[in-house]
C-alpha cells in the first residue's frame, strides 16, 4: 500500500456482492485494499461493467488519484491481482518526478 500512498492514489475493488460477501471474500484472498459493494449495481452500470444478459458485473480494480480521477481500471480475473495497479503507480511516480 506504500506504493499507492507514494503515488497519491487509492485502490478500490468493487463488486455487486453484498458487504458481508465482499468482507468474507477479502478475508479469504487476503485483499489489502477496500473491496466495495455495488449492491444496487449503479456504479457497475455507470462504468460499463454490468452485463445485461447475465445479470452479473465484471470484477474490477480502480486506481484513483487524489483529485478523484481514475488512473487505471483492471477488469476481470486479473482485478484480484494488484500487479497492474502497482505498475500504474510506478508510472504516476515517474510522471510526478518529471
Amino acid at each position: 500500500m506504500a506504493k499507492f500512498e507514494a503515488a497519491e492514489t487509492q485502490v478500490f475493488g468493487i463488486s455487486m456482492d453484498s458487504f458481508a460477501a465482499n468482507k468474507r471474500f477479502a478475508e479469504d484472498i487476503k485483499v489489502n485494499f477496500p473491496l466495495l459493494s455495488d449492491w444496487k449495481r449503479s456504479a457497475t452500470k455507470d462504468y460499463g461493467l454490468y452485463n445485461e444478459e447475465s445479470g452479473y458485473g465484471a470484477r474490477a480494480t480502480f486506481v484513483v488519484d487524489k483529485e478523484g480521477k481514475i488512473q487505471h481500471v483492471e477488469v476481470g480475473r486479473t482485478a484480484i491481482d494488484p500487479t497492474g495497479a502497482y505498475q500504474v503507480c510506478d508510472l504516476l511516480l515517474k510522471k510526478k518526478k518529471g
